[in-house]
């Protein structure tokens, strides 16, 4: 996985349009994470802190988790990714996988 600029994919998501969450959607949306992440730990897929950092600023944007998903899968320019989303793949911004 590669490390996101998280202050860059901010800008991104902050000039799409998109509906957001309101504070109780965001916070049914965090103990979901919350929940998810755990079993990601248990199942020693441990996410990175800029991996948790990614999905905290998605939190902190408002995204809904279906359209995080499709952000993320633009930033990892897989092929199942809308391309009609104003974000930038990684390899296209110069950031390596490891």
């Amino acid at each position: 996985m590669s490390d996101f600029d998280i202050e860059a994919i901010r800008a991104e998501v902050r000039v799409m349009d998109y509906v957001r969450g309101t504070p109780g959607d965001v916070a049914e949306w965090r103990v979901a994470y919350e929940d998810s992440r755990h079993n990601h730990v248990i199942e020693n897929m441990t996410p990175t802190r800029n991996e948790d950092a990614f999905f905290d600023m998605m939190l902190d944007e408002g995204v809904a988790p279906p359209l995080v998903s499709q952000i993320l899968l633009r930033l990892l320019d897989h092929p199942d990714a809308d391309r009609t989303l104003p974000v930038t793949p990684l390899a296209s911004a110069g950031v390596e996988s490891r």
